[in-house]
């Protein structure tokens, strides 16, 4: 395996590419290891409890009142970002359903399409559900779809 690294001023943005002839565990790792560095660092709060999560246990964030609440399976941890700001930090599988939702669509399990109202989304592992509105519908079944896409290369 070779390493080549380029620098530039004239580059406002730092970019890794990574050249290969197939998909191998150790490409997979490397990439892994690149976006872990690359993820935003949040912290969630419960009472006086700080807690470290990694965005993988994150089935959706919400918006109740002021508070923005980010939700796993089995608990919800205040965090100290607005939804346009987490908009901005989280990686592409984080999509807006709603007004005052932002959900993982790599936990999306399946979405139950309404004609007339909002369409209910279900998680994996756990009874949580929220609504997608009509509004945010199209992006996020072209996100669902993208998904399902690269699940069918990787077989």
């Amino acid at each position: 395996m070779k390493l080549r690294i380029e620098l530039s001023d004239d580059w406002s943005e730092e970019e890794v590419i990574i050249r290969c002839g197939r998909m191998s565990e150790e490409v997979a790792q490397i990439q892994a290891y690149i976006q872990s560095l690359a993820a935003p660092k949040l912290r969630f709060y419960k009472g006086n409890q700080e807690f470290y999560l990694t965005l993988e246990e994150i089935l959706f964030f919400e918006t109740e009142g002021e508070q923005v609440y980010a939700h796993t399976g089995n608990d919800a941890f205040r965090v100290r970002h607005r939804l346009y700001e987490l908009e901005t930090m989280l990686s592409k599988s984080f999509v807006r359903a709603a007004k005052g939702t932002i959900v993982n669509t790599a936990r999306i399990y399946a979405i139950h399409r309404n004609l007339t109202a909002s369409s209910q989304i279900q998680f994996i592992g756990t009874h949580k559900h929220v609504y997608v509105s009509r509004h945010y519908y199209k992006a996020l079944r072209e996100k669902m779809e993208e998904r399902g896409m690269r699940n069918e290369k990787k077989r």
